[in-house]
């Protein structure tokens, strides 16, 4: 009969570990609830939005507790920096890859099975937990008592309802079954779960009896705003997006200037600002970041397509840049640090003062745009998300789903699997789901952006719609997550609705635009002063 795990201390001060070993301050609301949760040993699933902080969760309960945590993760980059981040506050932390070499997983698998083991967090893939081989591993700690708990990280990849559906990940409820007497609790997390996908999270990880904790999916501190533009402008060259954006930065510029002049308190330092700027393609990407430089703004392109050294370069260049002398910022060549990228880039970057995020066209679907415009203000001070959409993006957006469906289906058939045509429609028809409410979101011009992204992934809003901003009822007062923090809160429905319709034609109604978004002081004229104040 299995061993039962060494008894967790009921007396654990989680405050003082979080300060001593994690060197923050405080809980953010509901992680202390999750924490306790898991340090008393009940299964746990947990849906919550980007910057939520879901990594401690399982972290903390694994330094005040004996034992092992494995960590199931799908993304590499993403594993690499957790395990990184925790070794660098002395946490005995590992990870077992295909790239790990023989030696040192050796080394890693002497110290899990010597019945007392030093490492506190193992980091692995789902593939690795299919082999035999590690499923005897597993077994033997667990027969010793040493398994405290797994946590399953983007644990929507589970269902094929999801943006990024992992077989391997299905095979994840052997722990369940065969992790018994005493049976290893599970903590599942994601921050993008539509019902279906939490039901089939329940369902394929056996959370019959899991506790479950969420937030809301939007996210409070982001302005969400599109930008309308018609690729049959007749100003524009070629239906090129590049002077909408360099219009937008060169204003954010300014104002980022001219508010530091301003300020109350004027710092002699100020940092860029940092932002992304996600690209439908590599050659987009490529492009934007050469445009961009030729007009003096600091920008690197990073995608899939590069080799390991410029992809890293590229990302070092954007996670290390000092603050620079305020005076210095009155020039745009020193005001910015842009990465412009693929969806390759983001996981796994731990940057928390990202202060926008923009789509250079229309994002995949709701999970991409929440994940990528999640990466903006994990600092929780003011930040933006804005989307460039042109209406041309739809008929780009559909062909792209029907080529990869034609791929995957080639690649079931190649590989024999019988029922491929089954598992292929689901996920196509999860993501053609996902990206029709993509698409209604670029379109809307009636309810709170915030209350749409939370309204798809379960949040409950009711059926109401934002008033107009020029009202004196507020969407707070309504019960809405937005403070005037989207442009359908803040312009108003008829404003926004003629905006889009005109798709910014004209140079007149460009400017007409521009000057009012000055008069009503847009949440953009804040972004990174530096304290996220008005």
């Amino acid at each position: 009969m299995a061993r039962s795990p060494k008894k967790r201390r009921s007396d654990v001060d989680v405050h003082f570990t979080l300060k001593r070993v994690f060197r923050k301050a405080g809980f953010r609301p509901l992680q202390l609830e999750v924490i306790q949760a898991a340090i008393a040993g009940h299964d746990i699933f947990l849906c919550a939005a980007t910057s939520f902080g879901k990594s401690l969760c399982y972290q903390l309960p694994a330094v005040v507790a004996t034992g092992v945590t494995m960590v199931v993760s799908p993304l590499l980059a993403l594993m690499n920096n957790q395990v990184l981040a925790a070794k660098g506050l002395g946490i005995a932390c590992e990870m077992i890859t295909g790239s790990t070499t023989l030696q040192e997983r050796r080394k890693i698998e002497t110290d899990l099975l010597c019945g007392h083991p030093e490492t506190r967090l193992l980091y692995v893939t789902p593939e690795l937990c299919q082999t035999d081989r590690f499923r005897k591993i597993l077994q033997q700690i667990h027969r010793q008592g040493q398994l405290t708990r797994v946590a399953i990280d983007e644990a929507h990849c589970i269902s094929e309802w999801g943006h990024d559906f992992r077989k391997a990940y299905k095979d994840l409820v052997w722990m369940k079954q065969n992790l018994i007497l005493p049976s290893v609790p599970i903590m599942a997390v994601t921050a993008t779960a539509t019902k279906q996908v939490r039901d089939d999270i329940y369902t394929f990880l056996g959370l019959k009896t899991a506790m479950s904790f969420s937030t809301s999916s939007a996210r409070p501190n982001i302005h969400y705003e599109v930008q309308y533009f018609s690729e049959s402008n007749p100003h524009s060259t070629e239906g090129d997006l590049y002077p909408i954006l360099l219009n937008w930065l060169t204003r954010l510029h300014h104002r980022r200037y001219l508010g530091s002049l301003h300020a109350p308190d004027p710092t002699p330092f100020l940092n860029p600002i940092h932002g992304i700027i996600y690209c439908s393609t590599r050659n987009s990407a490529d492009d934007l970041a050469a445009r961009l430089t030729a007009h003096s703004i600091r920008a690197s392109s990073y995608h899939a397509g590069l080799d390991t050294l410029t992809r890293g370069q590229a990302q070092a260049s954007f996670l290390a840049s000092p603050p620079i002398p305020a005076e210095e910022t009155a020039s745009i060549a020193h005001s910015f640090n842009l990465v412009c990228a693929t969806t390759a880039f983001g996981m796994g970057i731990d940057m928390p003062n990202i202060r926008f995020v923009v789509h250079y066209g229309l994002p995949r679907g709701m999970e991409s745009f929440t994940q990528e415009s999640g990466r903006a203000g994990r600092d929780n001070k003011a930040a933006s998300s804005v989307i460039l959409y042109t209406r041309e993006d739809k008929d780009r957006a559909l062909w792209r789903l029907n080529q990869d469906a034609m791929r995957e289906r080639k690649s079931h058939a190649g590989n024999g699997q019988g029922n491929a045509d089954g598992e292929v429609s689901r996920s196509m028809a999860a993501k053609q789901l996902s990206l029709q409410k993509m698409i209604e979101y670029c379109e809307n011009a009636g309810r709170c952006r915030h209350e749409l992204v939370g309204e798809y992934f379960g949040n409950d809003f009711g059926n109401s719609v934002c008033v107009d901003a020029e009202s004196h009822q507020t969407p707070k007062a309504l019960g809405l997550s937005c403070d005037y923090a989207c442009d359908v809160c803040k312009e108003g429905q008829a404003v926004l609705q003629k905006r889009k319709d005109k798709g910014l034609a004209t140079a007149e109604e460009s400017m007409e635009y521009t000057q009012r978004q000055r008069m009503m002081g847009t949440y953009d004229d804040y972004v990174e002063y530096g304290n996220g104040k008005e």
